[in-house]
C-alpha cells in the first residue's frame, strides 16, 4: 500500500477531538482511522500517528508502533500535565502540544499530508 492512501491514525477517545480530527481530514480529502483502545494500534498502517496522551496506555502503544512505522506522530495533553509530556518525548513521540494548540493545528496537520 503507498503512502498517499494510507490513513492518519489516530488513538483518540475524546468525541470532541474526534470531531475535529474527522472534520480535517474530510475538508483535505483523507482518510483517517479512529482507534479508541491505543492497545488496537498493533497491526495498524498509517502515514500520521495522532494521539491523545492522556488517555490510557497512549504513550506505550504510540511508542511501540512507532519503532517499526517510522512516520511522524503528534502527541497532545492537558497543559498542566508536563510529565506526561516529558514522558511523550522520550517515548519517541515527535510533536507534543498542548490539547489547545492541538486543535489550533489540526487543520495543518491534514494540509501538509
Amino acid at each position: 500500500m503507498s503512502d498517499d492512501v494510507l490513513p492518519v491514525l489516530a488513538a483518540v477517545r475524546d468525541l470532541m477531538f474526534v470531531s475535529k480530527i474527522t472534520g480535517a481530514a474530510k475538508a483535505h480529502g483523507a482518510t483517517v482511522k479512529i482507534i479508541r483502545d491505543p492497545a488496537k494500534l498493533t497491526g495498524e498502517t498509517g502515514r500520521l500517528l495522532i494521539v491523545d496522551l492522556n488517555l490510557a496506555g497512549a504513550i506505550e502503544a504510540a511508542s511501540g508502533w512507532l519503532v517499526s512505522s517510522k512516520v511522524p506522530s503528534v502527541g497532545f495533553v492537558s497543559h498542566v500535565d508536563a510529565d506526561t509530556a516529558r514522558k511523550a518525548r522520550e517515548a519517541g513521540i515527535e510533536t507534543v502540544v498542548a490539547r489547545s494548540r492541538f486543535v489550533e493545528i489540526v487543520e495543518t496537520l491534514f494540509a501538509e499530508q
